[in-house]
């Protein structure tokens, strides 16, 4: 009986971080670049009572035991590297990967991030930045007075000035992909940064095999779909609420039995 009670509780559990993961991929549902994440779970150690193929009193064996289980727990929160749906913006600087890849940024440690997310603009050093001033790596230099910006799908940046007949080249748009994306750690502000479980950055040019290519004048949406979201939180809470009926219905079944003495 009081099994039940701690079996519950630990689907409760369970429940809670699926709505608590749901309900993020929900709150950035319009972040740019954003990849949802997916809750995973596994079954808790079981007390075995009869091991299968114990034999019985007739020499033959008993074809099944008794396990019982003890519950559920977390085993992982996977992001989704899906592609999400490109917007068009008329931005010469926004950029979308069309396929695998991240940008690469330079972080105010010194370290390189990784994100999805190319709502790019130019800082007073005439270089592309993030929204939080994290430079493109490697620089991509634009003047102030150039005109008619072009990247194309490759990634080459070519700009006019005054004065100049043919496009001046601005820098190559480099992408990384690694061996296991889903292994990354997100640290917010739509960057990633490398783990052991990701594996190494493989820098390499967009359009080649395994790397995506750039949609200028573009950002890519979240990945999140609203309806699949919402009905795996009603599936989540009916859950939650079905394993609070087991510990309401384990405690009155102890408090049944408490009642027998009298």
């Amino acid at each position: 009986m009081i099994r039940s009670l701690w079996t519950a509780a630990s689907g409760m559990k369970a429940q809670q971080l699926n709505v608590d993961t749901i309900s993020n991929n929900l709150a950035n549902v319009n972040t740019t670049g954003f990849k949802k994440s997916r809750a995973s779970f596994q079954d808790l150690m079981y007390q075995t009572i009869k091991q299968p193929g114990t034999p019985n009193s007739q020499g033959s064996q008993i074809p099944t035991g008794i396990q019982v289980g003890h519950g559920v727990r977390a085993a992982a929160t996977q992001k989704i590297f899906t592609q999400g749906s490109l917007k068009n913006t008329g931005n010469s600087l926004d950029l979308a990967i069309q396929g695998d890849g991240f940008f690469k940024v330079r972080l105010p440690d010194g370290s390189i991030g990784y994100t999805r997310d190319g709502s790019f603009n130019l800082d007073s050093m005439g270089q592309l930045v993030t929204s939080d001033g994290y430079k493109l790596q490697p620089p991509i230099n634009i003047p102030a007075d150039a005109t008619n910006v072009t990247i194309n799908e490759e990634g080459m940046v070519t700009y006019m000035t005054p004065g100049a007949d043919v496009p001046q080249e601005g820098g190559q748009i480099e992408l990384a992909n690694f061996a296991n994306p889903a292994g990354l750690k997100a640290i917010g502000q739509n960057i990633y940064k490398q783990t052991a479980a990701s594996g190494g950055a493989m820098d390499g040019v967009p359009g080649q095999a395994g790397y995506g290519t750039l949609a200028q004048g573009f950002l890519e949406s979240s990945n999140v779909k609203v309806v699949d979201e919402m009905v795996d939180m009603i599936a989540a809470q009916r859950a939650y609420e079905v394993n609070s009926k087991a510990i309401k219905t384990s405690n009155d079944m102890l408090k049944q039995a408490n009642n027998l003495k009298r």
